[in-house]
């Protein structure tokens, strides 16, 4: 199951107590004390693996704790220290102090890491609190408490490209046709009820990663639709690929349903609406679609490839194209 938010408790672990002994050997009275510390406790370890694309993983469990500090022992020896417990979570996650929405490390890079809560120290043993006036203390430490939080984990998919469109755009069947992902595909609108990541290549070296997103609705950074939940997967892409349904069919006409998805990406946020774009007509296989691919054209001002996603026409041209744009130099803070 893909899940893309998550609240968890989490809790180092505690530190061990001190111990409170005395030596004890023949031949040797009055040894002294010889308790030792407590171990440390272990900590709340973050990091991000690649080989992770959802934190479901981590929702079977509400809350997890890293192993405490053992106690120390006699002849000054010291506890063992709690194991850290190490939670992985993909590249893109953001996590957050749940209780003061506080953004506390955005784990955008494979293989980053970050201590979140920090075990507790160990407890001191009696050997620390002799004196010149007091060689024989009974007292002893216990350990520290570990830290504990509450903290919300939210994922941004990384793509180099961001697909978007209304319902029933083809969205996923561009995706299918350019990768080996393997979307649901079907003839209704909202078929994608979860973001889907394909790898396209260029000859054997050469590859970029394709996000296809659910359909935008109006009104979807108010939270109509699925839209809104998923819009923040694509701030991290570089580039935007604005799919339209131009056939007769489609729900909307092809300029108005190309305004409709920028106005709620501009009101979603201004950055990401600055993000290069790639318009693209798609279902041009069916008849009439010439002058609605004209009309799309003048509404977003710029050159609009056309494609088939069904028949695989213009799709090669397409993938030449994400390339080369990628390698141009990064504008409006991509």
């Amino acid at each position: 199951m893909f899940r893309d938010e998550l609240v968890l408790q989490v809790k180092a672990g505690d530190g061990g107590a001190g111990f409170v002994s005395f030596r004890r050997e023949k031949f040797i009275p009055k040894g002294g004390p010889d308790g030792g510390n407590g171990g440390k406790g272990g900590d709340i370890v973050f990091v991000a693996d690649e080989n992770f694309n959802t934190l479901s993983h981590l929702a079977k469990s509400p809350i997890y704790r890293s192993q405490s500090g053992k106690p120390g022992g006699a002849c000054n020896c010291s506890g063992k220290q709690g194991r850290d417990m190490i939670l992985k979570v993909p590249p893109g996650t953001v996590i957050r102090d749940a209780e003061r929405n506080v953004v506390l490390k955005d784990l955008d890079k494979p293989g980053e890491r970050i201590v979140l809560c920090r075990g507790g120290r160990g407890g001191k043993g009696n050997q620390h609190f002799a004196t010149s006036t007091r060689q024989t203390p009974r007292i002893a430490t216990p350990g520290e408490p570990g830290e504990e939080r509450r903290l919300r984990l939210e994922l941004k998919m990384i793509a180099d490209v961001g697909i978007v469109g209304l319902p029933n755009a083809g969205k996923s069947t561009l995706l299918a046709c350019v990768s080996a992902a393997r979307p649901r595909i079907a003839e209704y609108p909202f078929t994608t009820l979860v973001p889907s990541l394909g790898i396209v290549k260029m000859g054997d070296f050469e590859s970029l990663v394709v996000a296809d997103l659910p359909g935008i609705i109006e009104g979807a950074h108010e939270g109509k639709g699925l839209g809104d939940q998923f819009l923040r997967h694509i701030e991290r892409t570089r580039m935007i690929l604005h799919l339209v349904d131009v056939s007769p069919e489609a729900l909307r006409p092809p300029a108005e349903a190309y305004r409709v998805v920028r106005a709620e990406l501009e009101q979603y946020s201004p950055t990401l609406a600055g993000r290069r774009e790639i318009v693209v007509a798609n279902k041009i296989d069916v008849p009439g679609t010439a002058p609605r691919i004209s009309a799309l054209r003048r509404a977003c001002g710029s050159e609009v490839l056309a494609v088939s996603a069904a028949s695989g026409k213009g799709l090669r041209a397409l993938v030449g194209a994400l390339f080369a744009a990628l390698k141009e130099p990064a504008g409006n803070g991509v």
